[in-house]
């Protein structure tokens, strides 16, 4: 009744404050000096005023309402829960239950100002939006002629008097980081070759240029080479060493160059690293976390070793492309970049509309903010016969790798011919032909043209032959005026800053004329109805160990930051293992391997994929041991006693992995007389209140908290099948609020006497099968030979209706609605076609609408109920579903938590999907995310085929009508569609048995017993939210972010070792005086590295995300406070004051480094937190933290202006990059 009465009051004088401030404007603008004229008269001027300052007042009438009604909620809120009874009764259908509340009430504030995020203000619309494109386009695959995909191209000779054609030729070589060979095998095998030979033969001449993108193997291949070589291609060579040098490199077959100083290949231009990733990463299942992490790996690999910072991005082999990239190559400082693989018939409309060069803007961006210049590739591919020109024919004659004699020709019958005095005016004029034409596909008359393949230049004997030969096209076409062209060597950067200059714009302006375009460019088909829509799926057990990986990097990354900046604080820096900090780039760079677009996309051969995994699992492991190292340190009373032994750490994993292609084994606590201990990370910014289970090894147990005080606790069985329950092994699921990216500590311990853990009941439904079903002590299990009829299970906050027959879910009712939502779920098996052409590892194509999977026999259904949650298990041949339900306020209380096993090791030529249809009137259009950093729209489009209509889901999917929106969450990336009204479907895995012809020569008959992880999430719309008609942007709901964090940072919990501990104990450890508003993500705490690889700097890389969030959907029993901030923040201690900044070039070390003595930016685009700021608050960890990345996905958020900042050796006016904040690079004293 007092805490009732104490939240009372507050709210009434919160409201009395937002009153009086309101009188008071009131009286300001009634008494404004400017309002009163003598005589009543008022000019003209004045009633101006005067309007406008009455339209002021309307809009700050309607904030304070919004600002009122936030509160009256909150209020309403708070006096809901202090009117909670002492203890929460839950009833249940065996028993009732009964579980000590959290002693603090909850609510959600959000501001009005962050609600425009969704509403997204006034922007102009486009010239080019990929959803109006889509659904314009016939899509009609008419014969184009020797350009089978498009059209016949024309020109007049005249066309180029007023200008000359400007061509850049750009030799290149795509090196796959594992596809067909293991990366190192790749490498051992052709990759060192082509970069020994690249050395020597760009000496030769200093009109060659050469492209490389890949830094994994450019890396890899540094490190292997000796000085004179990486003197050759980072700095000049003094011409005293000259001699020296050429003698060591022409033991490699190196020429001697007839130059007085061998100019450094990068710093002249003569060879450009394009993009700087550490791979060229498939767009479609990575998640933003990897992309950015392999961003800038690569980058400061890149300017630590070479000096250099990306200025193009160059992707020429992913299989369709994602808005997220461009933006992240923007807040990169990149200004350009191309792209490559576009489905054919938008290609095509590109091409006949000159449309082929575009400013790439964000749907949700209000301005040019995030716009970087893109440039599509018009053709089929990017090897030699699809660049040059429309003719594939033609121009494979001038792929002189192809010469007679060689390993490989040309498929159009008529070879390459060396070029000679003879032939070269005749060969000239053929591939000008080719080079006009293509050029009347686009707006300059400034040509690139592509000029290599998969692995290109391995020999010397290519170098030679692809240069000679050209620069005799070069000479002789360069040698006549009439014929208005000049040709030459080239880089991606090169074309671009030629292109910039014609046009009498800045580098990443928009030249005059040039289209705006929205959107994303998926799905990908190549020829006819070849869609490859199969590979968002293909081989889902490396993507959920992908996202593991990913996981715990980024709970390493944070807890060895703080950890070693307290031991350096604590000058303990010599007994903290800060070797672990190789352990770290090594899972770093493995995540970012895996990144590649046939790695994560499960596209390689099966060796390969057998090494991706071996790798991914060594980091995983590594990972482990890197944050029980940091937790160990970090909880230790007496930081003294800390002492770190490999052989027998203090803190255990919590799971293991027999192999790379095993699933998870948990770890069962063995309870003694002694208490055991457990460590529990929160890798997340926000407190959270989440059910953590374990394994323990007897049925009674008591849970304490690290202050001795019980907590509540529900003990079940731990089934190893349908029917087997584990003898001596239970399920212990404890209810705790742990502190954001914290450390809590946790007691167990054996419980005959006192309060313990309450058992959970089952009912086991066999369906007549005559099956043997485990009866442990302590535990009601009752075992019904009959299939009950259709049931419902229920919490505080949700109530779920099943099927008995099925035991599949076919409702879901929140329980403050009276009306539930039909939510029914089935699945659906798909077949492949007949003909010739056959689905793979990267197409998918159906045989027809895919058919109801039908069992051999009927399910075993397994029913638990318990006070902290209750499920359902589903046990069928190919797959065990079990949903279940926590009875919990908060994230983990209002959606559904789902898990499949899925085992289809014995289908032929089938894929397997899981297909949800509700009420809910969608009207064709579902929303998919984008790497799980934006939202894309999407639209059920009948004139493509049904695998034309399926989209990558790296984290979520929704439908959503005026009254209602279903989210289905996902902890790992698989392709999803929307087919039916309000219906949701996804493919959880496919066994095909043959290759799809896109050059693999495999099938996917590898598959993995694999564990898809989802959340089911109900959310009903607020009164007068409108979902906008013909949407072109939309937001997840605050909830649905938050509950995205929960299902991929799961907590880790550590169990320590049963040993005796030091005097002090273990002690919780906060490193924040109050967590992050909800609408920020901490996506990254990244310690730096020193000069030397494996050592870590003293510095810290800050990256957060501040997320657009959708204000029309309900929020209600989060669980925790949870504020909004309008992107207002304190400016952190010792920072200079308000500012802007130029933007670094690129995520180098030294990039990031210069900007430091600049002033941070406008506060409103700082990167802390609105009470205290974040950083200070880091900082007293001892933290140095060298710059802040601020992710934005906030439409409406003010940019700062342009400024000039010059790059080295270049006087040109750059764009600021407004994302960023530079804090001082100091201790905490």
């Amino acid at each position: 009744m007092k805490l009732k009465k104490q939240v009372t009051v507050c709210g009434a004088a919160i409201f009395c404050v937002a009153v009086f401030s309101l009188y008071l404007m009131l009286d300001r603008v009634q008494h404004d000096p400017t309002r009163h004229q003598s005589g009543g008269n008022f000019p003209r001027s004045q009633i101006s005023v005067l309007q406008n300052r009455i339209e002021q007042l309307e809009q700050l009438l309607e904030e304070n309402h919004e600002i009122i009604s936030h509160i009256k909620d909150s209020v309403l809120e708070l006096t809901a829960n202090a009117e909670a009874p002492v203890l929460l009764s839950y009833s249940m259908a065996n028993s009732s239950w009964g579980v000590p509340p959290e002693p603090r009430p909850s609510f959600l504030s959000i501001s009005p100002q962050d609600c425009q995020f969704a509403l997204g203000g006034q922007r102009q619309r486009p010239e080019l939006q990929m959803l109006s494109v889509s659904e314009e386009l016939p899509f009609d695959n008419v014969d184009g002629g020797v350009w089978k995909q498009g059209f016949d191209i024309s020109y007049s000779p005249q066309d180029w008097e007023a200008e000359d054609l400007q061509v850049f030729v750009v030799p290149h070589s795509h090196n796959d980081p594992g596809w067909i060979k293991t990366f190192d095998k790749y490498y051992t095998e052709q990759t060192q070759h082509i970069l020994n030979s690249m050395v020597s033969k760009l000496q030769e001449d200093p009109r060659r240029r050469f492209l490389w993108a890949e830094v994994s193997f450019f890396a890899k291949w540094w490190d292997s080479i000796g000085a004179p070589k990486k003197a050759a291609v980072r700095r000049p060579v003094p011409a005293r060493r000259r001699g020296k040098a050429l003698r060591s490199l022409g033991k490699e077959g190196v020429t001697q160059a007839p130059r007085s100083h061998l100019k450094m290949l990068v710093g002249t231009g003569q060879l450009e690293i394009a993009t700087g990733g550490w791979v060229m990463p498939d767009e479609a299942n990575s998640h933003y976390f990897a992309l950015v992490d392999q961003l800038i790996e690569g980058h400061q690999w890149l300017e630590k070793n070479l000096g250099a910072a990306p200025r193009s991005g160059w992707a020429v082999d992913p299989f369709g492309y994602s808005s997220t990239m461009p933006y992240l190559l923007r807040r990169a400082n990149l200004t350009s970049m191309l792209i490559q693989r576009v489905h054919y018939a938008i290609k095509k409309h590109f091409a006949a509309t000159r449309s082929l060069e575009f400013m790439w803007r964000q749907t949700w961006d209000p301005d040019s903010s995030t716009d970087i210049f893109c440039h599509m590739m018009p053709f089929y591919s990017y090897d030699i016969p699809h660049t040059c020109g429309p003719d594939p024919k033609i121009c494979c004659q001038f792929d002189f790798k192809r010469l007679p004699g060689g390993r490989i020709n040309c498929p159009w019958k008529v070879p390459p011919r060396a070029v000679t005095e003879a032939n070269v005016a005749e060969r000239a004029a053929l591939l000008l032909d080719q080079y006009r034409k293509k050029s009347r596909l686009f707006r300059t008359s400034v040509l690139l043209v592509p000029l290599g393949d998969d692995f290109r230049y391995d020999k010397p004997q290519e170098w030679d032959a692809q240069f000679f030969n050209y620069q005799r096209l070069f000479d002789f076409l360069n040698s006549r005026p009439e014929l208005h062209v000049q040709a030459q060597f080239g880089t991606l950067s090169d074309y671009f800053d030629a292109l910039y200059k014609r046009m009498g714009v800045e580098p990443g302006a928009r030249p005059p004329g040039f289209p705006v375009l929205s959107g994303d460019f998926f799905s990908y088909a190549d020829r006819e109805d070849h869609y490859w829509t199969g590979y968002y799926t293909s081989r889902p057990f490396y993507k959920s160990l992908d996202r593991v990986l990913e996981a715990h990097l980024r709970g390493a990354e944070i807890l060895f930051s703080l950890a070693s900046a307290h031991a350096r604080r604590a000058g303990m820096a010599a007994r903290y293992p800060l070797s672990d900090f190789a352990l770290l780039t090594e899972a770093r760079r493995t995540l970012g391997l895996f990144q590649h677009h046939d790695a994560i996309t499960g596209t390689a051969k099966e060796a390969v994929v057998v090494d991706y995994g071996v790798r991914l699992l060594r980091s995983l492991v590594s990972l482990k041991q890197v944050i029980a190292s940091a937790a160990h340190f970090l909880v230790l009373g007496d930081k003294d006693a800390f002492q770190v032994d490999p052989k027998a750490p203090l803190l255990q994993t919590d799971d293991t992995r027999p192999s790379h292609d095993a699933l998870p084994e948990r770890t069962v606590i063995q309870l003694e007389a002694s208490p055991r201990y457990v460590v529990l990370f929160n890798p997340l910014e926000q407190e959270r209140l989440s059910v953590l289970s374990l394994l323990v090894s007897a049925p009674r147990v008591r849970v304490l908290s690290e202050e001795g005080q019980p907590l509540p606790a529900q003990i079940s069985v731990h089934w190893s099948s349908a029917t087997d329950a584990v003898p001596g092994v239970y399920q212990l699921s404890v209810p705790l609020r742990l502190p954001a990216l914290g450390l809590t500590v946790l007691q167990l311990q054996l419980g005959p006497d006192g309060p313990r853990a309450l058992p959970s009941s089952t009912r086991v439904y066999l369906h007549g099968r005559r099956l043997t079903v485990s009866r442990p002590e302590a535990f009601p299990v009752r075992v019904i030979d009959a299939g009950p009829g259709d049931f419902v299970l229920s919490s505080r906050y949700l109530q779920a209706g099943f099927s008995g027959l099925t035991g599949l879910l076919k409702s879901i009712r929140r329980v403050d609605e009276e009306q539930e939502l039909r939510v029914d779920t089935e699945f659906l098996v798909y077949g492949t076609r007949t003909s010739k052409d056959k689905s793979g590892a990267y197409l998918f194509l159906p045989d027809g609408e895919a058919k109801p999977y039908v069992p051999k026999e009927p399910p075993v259904l397994r029913v638990t109920e318990g006070p902290l949650f209750s499920e359902v298990a589903a046990y069928y041949e190919h797959f065990h579903q079990v949903l279940r339900l926590y009875n919990l306020p908060g994230v983990e209380g209002l959606s559904l938590d789902v898990s499949l096993l899925v085992d289809i090791r014995d289908y032929v030529n089938k894929e397997l999907a899981l297909h949800i249809r509700t009420d809910i009137h969608s009207q064709g259009i579902f929303f998919t995310d984008l790497n799980g950093f934006q939202m894309q729209p999407r639209r059920y489009l009948q004139k493509l085929p049904l695998q034309a209509n399926f989209y990558p889901m790296p984290a979520m999917a929704y439908v959503q009508d005026e009254q209602h929106r279903l989210t289905l969450l996902t902890a790992q990336a698989l392709g999803v569609s929307s087919l039916g009204e309000g219906q949701l479907e996804v493919i959880l895995d496919r066994r095909l048995m043959q290759d799809d012809n896109r050059g693999l020569g495999q099938g996917l008959k590898d598959n993995k017993r694999t564990c898809n992880r989802f959340r089911l999430l109900l959310e009903r719309r607020t009164a007068g939210s409108k979902v906008p008609d013909g949407p072109t942007t939309s937001h997840p709901s605050l909830l649905s972010h938050l509950t995205s964090a929960h299902l991929n940072a799961p907590v880790l919990a550590m169990p320590v070792a049963p040993r005796p501990l030091p005097a002090a104990g273990l002690r919780a450890f906060r490193p924040l005086a109050a967590p992050l508003p909800c609408d920020f993500h901490l996506l990254n705490l990244r310690t730096l590295q020193a000069q030397d690889d494996a050592s870590p700097s003293a510095e810290t890389a800050l990256i957060l995300h501040r997320k657009g969030f959708d204000c029309g959907l309900e929020a209600k029993n989060l669980g925790f406070n949870c504020t909004t901030s309008q992107g207002r923040h304190r400016r952190p201690r010792g920072t200079h004051g308000a500012g802007r900044l130029p933007p670094p070039p690129g995520l180098g070390l030294r990039g990031l480094r210069r900007v430091i003595s600049q002033a941070p930016p406008n506060p409103r685009l700082g990167c802390t937190s609105p009470r205290d700021s974040i950083a200070s608050e880091l900082r007293q960890t001892g933290l140095a933290l060298v710059f802040c990345l601020l992710l934005l996905l906030c439409p409406g958020l003010p940019q700062p202006a342009s400024e000039s900042q010059g790059r080295a050796g270049e006087g040109r006016e750059r764009r600021p990059w407004s994302a960023w904040a530079v804090l001082d690079p100091v201790l905490a004293q």
